[in-house]
């Protein structure tokens, strides 16, 4: 799939869903490091989430049943014995997935069934939890990844060798 392709495609399958904030800030880390987190929810089942999702390039592994707090992690700031009360020992049916489009990784993960924003009713859709990151490539050898001795400069168009025809010695 090329770039523009898969734009589309991702674009399509966000368009399926209903991202909503507050669910965000339940179910993701509140200050994340690195990556920008989406929550999502779908009236669909997850096998239809899935499949989707294979067509626009997600590499999915095997659907898992969960108990609902290793599930959802400890990431988020919900309430783990509201959570864990309302499940009541059912399992969250979860499939975890990635994909890389140039230098945007993107991990997925589907949960079904999934609670609302409140935690008092399980919803028989399914929720998609996104976390985007954009990937920097850095070549070894440099602390700045530019492959050239003393930063960004150095021989423009030599492949990163420095100036000494790859022969560095090190």
């Amino acid at each position: 799939m090329h770039g523009s392709q898969m734009t589309y495609a991702i674009v399509f399958f966000m368009i399926a869903q209903a991202c909503d904030p507050a669910l965000v800030g339940l179910f993701t880390p509140p200050r994340p490091t690195i990556g920008r987190y989406e929550v999502c929810t779908s009236s669909r089942p997850l096998e239809a989430l899935l499949a989707d999702g294979r067509g626009d390039g997600i590499h999915f592994g095997e659907v898992e049943a969960l108990e609902a707090l290793d599930a959802f992690g400890s990431g988020g700031t919900y309430n783990r014995f509201a959570l864990a009360r309302l499940y009541g020992g059912l399992r969250v049916r979860v499939a975890r997935g990635w994909r890389q489009n140039g230098d945007r990784f993107e991990s997925v993960t589907l949960l079904t069934p999934f609670p609302d924003v409140a935690l008092t009713r399980l919803e028989p859709g399914t929720m998609t939890i996104t976390v985007a990151l954009t990937v920097t490539v850095l070549r070894p050898g440099r602390p700045d990844g530019s492959g050239r001795p003393g930063g960004s400069g150095g021989q423009g168009g030599r492949g990163g060798q420095g100036g000494r025809g790859g022969q560095g010695g090190r």
